[in-house]
């Protein structure tokens, strides 16, 4: 591993920033254990000449752990279920995937 996959790890190790979480293929696989962070930014989206402030879900998980998340997939945190909304994007360094969700 390289120095950054190994400070990423701590970080997804840590229990004050990542969860606990099970995540289906498809929203139907059998669910395997994995390590999240959650995040909930707000987004602000513009409608004609009125803005709304949206909130989203942001699901981070190690592409050493989840090697092709895709839309429709489901992530169980803390007992809640999410389905990942749309295609999840891969950062730059190729290790982590961050997925849009939303609670079912």
């Amino acid at each position: 591993m390289t120095l950054f996959a190994d400070a990423l790890a701590d970080l997804f190790a840590d229990p004050e920033l990542a969860l606990d979480a099970t995540w289906a293929a498809g929203g139907v696989g059998a669910p395997i254990p994995v390590r999240v962070i959650r995040r909930c930014p707000d987004r602000i989206v513009n409608f004609g000449g009125s803005r709304a402030l949206l909130p989203t879900t942001l699901i981070d998980v190690r592409a050493a752990e989840i090697a092709n998340p895709s839309e429709g997939d489901l992530a169980t945190i803390g007992g809640v279920a999410f389905q990942i909304l749309a295609e999840p994007t891969l950062d730059s360094a190729g290790l982590v995937w961050t997925c849009e969700a939303a609670k079912l």
